[in-house]
């Protein structure tokens, strides 16, 4: 293993794409992301040379960067919003971002990943619902467990009390359709459904 992690740094050597890189790149398998300060001119300019030494780093080491893929996220209120190219092209602007699996939207808010996940464990509970004709507790509850739960679960920031209670509420939602669904809990309070196992 030491000896691929030598040859591998031995062949980048000094045309590592963090070379020369002033702002902030962030690296994750295929996906590049590069930030930095834009609320001055002088920020902007550092910005844009940054992209231009990216640029120059693909066209060296005969890659190319999708250009269709390439968007700017303009965070904060009061972000002039300028446009930045890559090489020739305009990078086109957008109000949402996706970076490793989570939605963020220009003013960092977490409303459209709550959306998503909900969304997801809601289709989840519509597989269930369409698929099983049984509701008895013994088969809802490990499908729930199994299929439902990993998506809630990957939310779990959403219930720390600093969240605003419509994201608790939007995934407590969920949970709450999934407990209705187990045959005998329907009529109980929701806490009640849930102290029977279902959490």
């Amino acid at each position: 293993m030491r000896r691929k992690n030598l040859l591998l740094n031995a062949r980048l050597g000094k045309d590592c794409l963090d070379d020369g890189i002033t702002c902030t790149l962030m690296k994750f398998a295929d996906d590049t992301k590069l930030s930095g300060e834009a609320g001055t001119l002088e920020g902007r300019a550092i910005l844009q040379e940054d992209l231009d030494k990216l640029e120059e780093w693909a066209n060296k080491n005969s890659m190319k960067f999708n250009e269709d893929k390439c968007k700017v996220l303009h965070l904060g209120k009061h972000n002039p919003g300028v446009q930045h190219r890559l090489g020739s092209t305009w990078l086109e602007s957008s109000s949402m971002g996706r970076y490793l699996a989570v939605l963020v939207d220009s003013k960092l808010s977490m409303y459209e990943q709550c959306a998503a996940v909900a969304k997801q464990a809601n289709r989840m509970l519509d597989c269930i619902n369409k698929g099983i004709t049984s509701r008895d507790k013994e088969v809802i509850i490990p499908l729930c467990s199994a299929l439902v739960r990993p998506h809630l679960e990957s939310c779990a920031q959403f219930w720390s009390p600093l969240y605003k209670i419509k994201h608790v509420d939007r995934l407590e939602r969920v949970q709450r359709r999934a407990t209705r669904m187990i045959q005998g809990l329907r009529s109980l309070p929701y806490e009640e459904r849930l102290r029977t196992g279902f959490v």
